[in-house]
């Protein structure tokens, strides 16, 4: 029953902007501290951005840093990442993570693919 729904990826230019989504049903969305991970072939998965259970504070990756934001809106249970000015190193998976503010309960989703070629 526990869910997490990434969407929004896909094929563009670098340069260009992408918006992801993952909607989560399940669990208690405002209790859990949400992230973004990535993920290319090859290479192991990393931390892009992370967002606390409230909204109010976000950490990212160096290479995303002035690029890409992360949001919420716990209202809808969904978590968003922004991508702007896109680069080719930025292809890979990306996947939600669910981790409880003050338990080990963590959850995953299946990822969205984001391609990045001219």
């Amino acid at each position: 029953q526990v869910q997490l729904v990434e969407r929004g990826g896909g094929l563009v230019q670098p340069g260009r902007s992408l918006r992801l989504s993952c909607e989560a049903s399940g669990f208690t969305f405002s209790r859990y501290v949400m992230s973004w991970y990535r993920q290319a072939p090859g290479k192991e998965r990393e931390l892009v951005a992370k967002i606390t259970s409230d909204g109010g504070r976000t950490t990212y990756a160096e290479s995303v840093k002035g690029r890409f934001s992360i949001s919420r809106d716990n209202a809808k249970n969904t978590v968003y990442l922004q991508m702007n000015s896109l680069k080719p190193e930025d292809t890979a998976v990306y996947y939600c993570n669910a981790v409880h503010t003050s338990w080990d309960w963590n959850y995953w989703g299946q990822g969205t693919q984001v391609t990045v070629s001219s």
